[in-house]
């Protein structure tokens, strides 16, 4: 073996390797500069870990809900059947292995949920949070409590894609969207998936049409919009608070649900909320009819902020 060009500069034999670095000239511990860098990763790594679930809910899809005047939220009945649904959705993602759970009202202007009376172990959201609904918040995963199928389905109990009176029809990418897939679109769009859903027959079929893996836990089947075949509130709880536990210990395996590539948005409006006569210079705006806009995005992010931007 050929020798070195520098002999003089290799260490002895038996001769201690140096634990020192230099810092801008000075000599420094090598255990100094590592072990910043081990509390940095070990934050990061605890950060990653942790499991919040951002639960969504609404009233139609609440097991004993069935007729439109059921869905006033200052009704005691509906507040009783929706917090003793949701409370039972928070013990069952706390029991798979949740570590926070977040609650929003999402029923006509959040007034149907108190802090009163919420789990205490699940925090409450209230008011409108916007357009990605904190989504862009990065959760662990994201659920559905009381949630009901998208306007014109089949055999749905109260259903309509987010306003009832305002909205006949939504269209993404020619295909109809309500709260479901909107929301899906949106968790996925920042690789959060959709894990769980509780409601009515054909708000499940909705959900396991985009996510096939979530849990599902039915609570009613409809006949008509207004007819329907209910659960007791007993055994509604049960079956929420046992499905929620299973999809915690899923989570891994399912997958966020996303749209690709460029997207439209189209609304069809009802008679009583027309676009108006501003409507054509909103941006990335195609007027379709009287009643129906359609939004373009290089996204689904960008045409859906587009078309429900306030």
């Amino acid at each position: 073996m050929s020798s070195p060009k520098n002999p003089g500069t290799r260490r002895k034999a038996g001769t201690a390797r140096s634990s020192r670095y230099t810092f801008f000239g000075h000599p420094v511990l090598k255990s100094l500069l590592v072990f910043p860098c081990a509390l940095v990763c070990a934050s990061a790594a605890f950060a990653q870990v942790r499991k919040t679930i951002f639960v969504v809910t609404d009233a139609e899809g609440v097991a004993g809900i069935c007729r439109q005047e059921q869905t006033d939220p200052k009704s005691p009945e509906l507040q009783n059947l929706l917090t003793g649904e949701i409370n039972a959705a928070v013990e069952g993602f706390h029991a798979g292995g949740a570590d926070e759970v977040i609650v929003w009202d999402g029923h006509d202007g959040s007034q149907t949920l108190s802090a009163l009376t919420i789990h205490p172990r699940a925090r409450l959201l209230m008011g409108y949070p916007g357009v990605l609904m904190t989504l862009d918040q990065h959760y662990a995963a994201i659920a559905f409590v009381g949630q009901h199928a998208r306007a014109n389905s089949m055999r749905g109990v109260l259903a309509h894609s987010y306003s009832s009176l305002g909205i006949q029809t939504i269209l993404v990418n020619d295909k109809p969207v309500g709260e479901i897939e909107s929301l899906a679109a949106i968790a996925g769009a920042f690789d959060t998936p959709v894990i769980f859903l509780s409601g009515d027959q054909a708000a499940a079929d909705d959900l396991h049409a985009i996510v096939p893996q979530a849990e599902l836990a039915v609570v009613k089947q409809g006949f008509a919009d207004y007819a329907c075949l209910s659960l007791s509130a007993q055994e509604a709880q049960a079956r929420i608070r046992n499905r929620a536990t299973a999809a915690m210990k899923k989570i891994a395996n399912i997958k966020p649900y996303k749209i690709t590539g460029p997207a439209t948005v189209q609304i069809e409006y009802t008679a009583r909320h027309v676009p108006d006569a501003d409507a054509p210079y909103r941006p990335g705006v195609e007027v379709m009819d009287a009643r129906t806009l359609r939004f373009h995005g290089r996204d689904f992010i960008e045409a859906w902020t587009r078309a429900r931007a306030r």
